[in-house]
């Protein structure tokens, strides 16, 4: 049960004043909550902050700086009748200098109230200068003297949403701080005190009162606390979740190895020393009495698939079956075509299971796979319904893990007996992600390229030098080498991106012929971009214009160029992915990064880093440290947990104390029984980690 201390804390955010259902759905938006709580306000930490600790006089102000002065009200002078779009004016001075208070659309009698003539008002906002003289258009506070201690010195600034004003956000976020328990201490009193980490509520009262713009920098000890709390509590979580699963009856799947050796005799090439690593590694694990739970990531193109092929087939050689579970029906289709041959030679029954397929087909295969006439399953999330039913399932293989929830993963492991996982990504995650998304999972990496990769030459290129880029890309392809050119990212707009795409294509077919350039775009239909990709594998197209749609997997060996234009639009991941379409025949491949100068520092070191590494692994590194987890591994999108406070790219030293503070708890106290361990389960409750609670009240 959760304690009863946190009751206030777990209560509808419509339980504070001023927030009735209208505002509360504006709430939900904000908050990310179909129901937003007490909790979640306070929770909602703020972006920024106003600092008007500045009080000069208005001969010493500063325009365009927010300042706090102190002004006599002169005279008002509204808008002339019939003229209501013209602003109302108040004039004000302090003796050493005038001011022009203005607001637009002002009732007089309010400004009346608000503004005396004659009397003094401390006025604080953004200074602006207007025809030669100082002016301050709708200013943010205005207070009497004996107010004035009622302006805050540093104000915090909240991420808002459509519909909710500043002041209101401000006004909640201090009710629900006002609803604040006395909490349990959980952390270790030497580890506090060696961090000097105040507790957790006064943590954050420091960063919603800030006292100082520097008490809301997420470095700031208070700001640290807060996020050390968060990370406790998700590896608290994962190692209670992952303890659990190793407890549940696992069982051994131990392979002679004859299919493996058949499969190695049918490769065109051996396996690189990290595959056969982790081949070795996975068959290890398959035949421990616990469940495997093994993370492979590679680069592009690093061969991941066929490590995958090797582990189904250990899992086969012991009489049971594999699935191979994708996120689109495209990678699906390509697991496909890159295992069949393969899997053919080693006589291994392999089978598809989309949405494409339907009626005969569809029941044949659900008949054959229950019978167990099918030894490797290869499928979308289709896989995960009722009907799908294996005669033994023992592997389950999940491609681009991190774009499926937890949930889905458990339903594909539940198909069968105590289901060995195996999960793959195609982004190398930094280590530190791993550790926060998948506790202490085992991981192998593929660190080489397959053979005969060669490597890039890549260049950034200022926009204002396209033309000497044209006349590269015509004398590469009078060599007979293929181009890609990709198109600009313009935010949220497939239209302008499309357009971009369009006019690219024209005149590059003006300068090259018709017949010479193709194009891809995202509204093209399935059909159509097929046949521009088929024509430019047939080598029938040199140059293919396209915006980012060119589907990880398309490989054209003969393509050896590759140029990006507005290179600084683009994240570095998909810089990365982007680049892994050229470099995979024996030609030297170049790629040239097109940029519009001046860049800023983010973009500058994005291309940098690109310019500098292919490796895969650093890129991640440096992604994380210029964007922050939620960018680099798509959480926003796919279910997983992005943390509300912590953030990877400040904090990450403090994950692998938390994770060590973790593992020393459950040690020794795994059912959280002690003062510590019952103080940590309020710690969990707070971060919505209570699924680990349940498992201990499952036994």
């Amino acid at each position: 049960m959760r304690p009863t201390t946190l009751n206030p804390l777990f209560a509808a955010a419509t339980t504070l004043s001023g927030i009735g259902p209208k505002m509360e759905r504006l709430y939900a938006r904000l908050l990310g909550r179909d129901e937003p709580r007490v909790l979640d306000l306070v929770f909602h930490l703020p972006s920024g902050a106003v600092d008007r600790r500045s009080r000069p006089v208005l001969r010493d102000v500063k325009v365009g700086q927010v300042a706090t002065v102190v002004v006599t009200i002169d005279r008002h002078r509204p808008p002339a009748p019939g003229r209501a779009r013209a602003p109302y004016l108040i004039y004000a001075s302090d003796g050493t200098g005038d001011l022009i208070i203005t607001y637009f659309k002002a009732r007089p009698e309010v400004m009346e109230r608000l503004l005396p003539v004659g009397e003094t008002r401390w006025v604080s906002g953004t200074v602006a200068q207007y025809d030669g003289m100082l002016q301050m258009v709708h200013p943010d506070r205005v207070v009497s003297e004996q107010d004035l201690d009622k302006m805050p010195a540093v104000e915090p600034v909240y991420p808002l949403t459509e519909g909710l004003a500043a002041y209101g956000v401000r006004r909640a976020v201090e009710a629900a701080l006002a609803k604040l328990p006395v909490l349990p201490e959980w952390q270790d009193p030497a580890f506090l005190q060696k961090m000097r980490f105040p507790a957790f509520a006064d943590a954050l009262r420091t960063v919603h009162r800030p006292s100082a713009p520097a008490d809301l920098a997420p470095e700031s000890t208070a700001w640290s606390r807060l996020a050390y709390d968060e990370f406790l509590a998700g590896q608290l979580a994962l190692m209670m979740v992952r303890a659990r699963m190793k407890k549940a009856a696992g069982r051994s799947t131990a392979g002679d190895g004859r299919i493996r050796e058949t499969l190695a005799a049918a490769l065109p090439w051996t396996l690189t020393a990290s595959q056969a690593k982790a081949v070795g590694d996975i068959a290890a694990d398959l035949e421990k009495p616990e469940r495997m739970l093994r993370l492979l990531q590679g680069d592009v193109g690093s061969g991941k698939t066929v490590v995958a092929l090797f582990a189904c087939a250990a899992a086969v050689e012991a009489g049971s079956q594999a699935a191979i579970m994708a996120p689109t029906e495209i990678l699906a289709r390509q697991h496909l075509k890159t295992i069949a041959p393969l899997a053919e030679k080693a006589g291994l029954r392999v089978a598809i299971l989309t949405g494409r397929e339907r009626g005969r087909e569809r029941t044949e295969t659900l008949q054959r796979l229950a019978e167990g006439a099918i030894d490797i399953l290869v499928g979308t999330h289709a896989i995960f319904q009722d009907e799908v039913t294996f005669k033994d399932l023992a592997l389950a293989v999940v491609d681009e893990q991190h774009r499926f929830g937890v949930h889905q993963r458990l339903a594909l492991a539940q198909k069968g007996r105590a289901v060995d996982v195996l999960v793959m990504t195609a982004t190398p995650i930094p280590r530190t992600l791993v550790l926060t998304y998948f506790g202490d999972m085992d991981v192998s990496e593929l660190r080489e390229k397959p053979a005969g990769r060669q490597p890039i030459d890549t260049r950034t290129v200022a926009l204002d030098r396209i033309d000497d880029v044209v006349a590269a890309v015509g004398r590469a392809i009078q060599d007979g080498r293929q181009v890609y050119w990709v198109c600009p990212l313009v935010e949220e707009s497939e239209t302008i991106d499309l357009a971009a795409a369009q006019d690219r294509f024209r005149d590059l077919s003006g300068v090259f012929g018709d017949g010479v350039v193709g194009l891809v775009h995202g509204k093209m239909r399935g059909a159509e971009k097929d046949a521009a990709m088929a024509k430019f594998a047939a080598g029938e197209t040199m140059l293919l214009v396209a915006t980012t749609v060119i589907e990880v997997g398309v490989d054209v060996p003969r393509a050896s160029v590759m140029v990006i234009e507005h290179a600084e639009r683009f994240g570095l991941a998909q810089l990365h992915q982007l680049r892994g379409r050229i470099g995979r025949g024996a030609e030297k491949s170049t790629c040239l990064l097109l940029y519009k100068a001046p860049l800023g520092e983010a973009a500058k070191a994005r291309l940098a880093t690109m310019r500098d590494t292919e490796d895969g692994f650093r890129i991640a590194e440096q992604d994380l440290g210029l964007r922050g987890e939620g960018d680099v591994l798509g959480t926003r999108q796919s279910g997983l947990p992005g943390f509300r406070v912590a953030r990877i790219e400040v904090h990450r030293e403090l994950l692998e104390a938390a994770r060590d503070d973790a593992g020393l708890v459950l040690a020794r106290d795994p059912e959280l029984t002690s003062e510590r361990g019952q103080a940590l389960r309020t710690l969990l409750y707070l971060f919505g980690r209570d699924e680990a609670v349940r498992l201990l009240r499952a036994g």
